[in-house]
């Protein structure tokens, strides 16, 4: 069959890391364009893997036509890119916050669906092994009732990992909308709804900027959640972990605990109330010191080969984002937000 011909819209940290060398490695595709406000880096791209280089989408949209996009632009694009390359007749992977509104999400389903293409919110912490390995160990019941949680994401700021550094559209807040939450506290929301199987029900949110000089996007954020079920825990979002990364998650069972992510060797452990540990190797979480393969891109292309909605849809991704809009409706009212 013949290849299917991709376009990479935003060619910074997310694509250079992620979902360039991921397409390159994946039998199914061809990197026809690369599309880049700042010519030299699609230029780059376009020498190094083939297909040409554009600097606005209009254009490349127009003249290729590919089959399928990445969206990896700063967050306030990512609905208009999303809903015109959907137009165009492309399928759409879209990096996460997939838009900055519920009214963004939802005009970004409405065009996939009106276009027949899929939309792919890229809500990566689903695909890690240990996440995966830890829904396993959830789903066989052995652990009971989960009954309180903590799950945190933090790291030392865009400013190490962003290809601007400090100058990155990331502390911009009319391009970036939102901070630590829209970078790291929506993949913790997209988790747990998904680890636990179930939706939020209530949200509070504490959300400041505590350090970062010259910004007005948050850099911390602690939310309290509450789930349909009524499972209670706490969600963290950070840009301060200066002495390093934490992807951790812990949950607290009726039969023990489980430990995702909190060890550096084993990467889940099940600590049972009758004095039985279990430790799990099972690969690593990625990091932005140590990059693994995302497990997202080859998903998108698999959806897309095989001709099935991809897992993390559109609308998995809005629900994931609106936990983080209530958190911040939570932070400016002072109020308990309910979904």
């Amino acid at each position: 069959m013949s290849k299917l011909r991709v376009a990479v819209i935003g060619c910074g940290s997310i694509s250079k890391h992620r979902h360039i060398p991921e397409y390159a490695a994946n039998p199914h595709v061809e990197l026809v364009a690369f599309v880049d406000p700042v010519g030299e880096r699609a230029e780059h791209y376009a020498s190094l893997h083939g297909g040409k280089a554009f600097s606005d989408y209009e254009t490349m949209l127009s003249e290729i036509k590919p089959d399928a996009v990445s969206v990896c632009t700063p967050n306030a694009t990512h609905a208009p890119i999303s809903i015109a390359a959907a137009k165009a007749g492309a399928h759409v992977l879209v990096e996460k916050p997939m838009a900055a509104t519920e009214e963004e999400g939802l005009a970004m389903i409405e065009a996939a669906k009106a276009a027949g293409v899929y939309l792919m919110v890229g809500h990566n912490q689903r695909f890690m092994p240990p996440h995966v390995k830890a829904k396993e160990v959830l789903s066989s019941g052995r652990l009971g009732k989960v009954l309180t949680f903590r799950t945190s994401f933090g790291h030392p700021g865009p400013e190490g990992w962003s290809v601007d550094g400090r100058e990155s559209w990331f502390f911009r807040k009319p391009e970036a909308v939102m901070g630590a939450m829209g970078d790291l506290g929506v993949h913790k929301s997209d988790f747990i709804r998904w680890l636990l199987g179930e939706e939020v029900a209530d949200v509070t949110g504490f959300i400041g900027t505590q350090h970062k000089e010259g910004t007005e996007v948050d850099d911390n954020a602690i939310c309290v959640l509450r789930m349909k079920s009524g499972i209670i825990g706490s969600l963290v979002a950070s840009w301060t972990y200066y002495k390093g990364e934490d992807n951790g998650t812990i949950l607290w069972c009726e039969n023990g605990v489980l430990k995702i992510g909190t060890d550096p060797n084993d990467q889940v452990i099940v600590e049972l109330r009758d004095g039985t540990v279990e430790r799990y190797k099972v690969g690593a979480i990625a990091t932005n010191e140590k990059q693994v393969a995302s497990g997202v891109i080859d998903a998108f292309v698999e959806s897309i080969v095989t001709k099935t909605p991809p897992s993390v849809s559109g609308e998995e991704g809005l629900r994931s984002l609106k936990v983080i809009l209530a958190a911040f409706e939570s932070q400016n009212t002072g109020r308990v937000i309910s979904l």
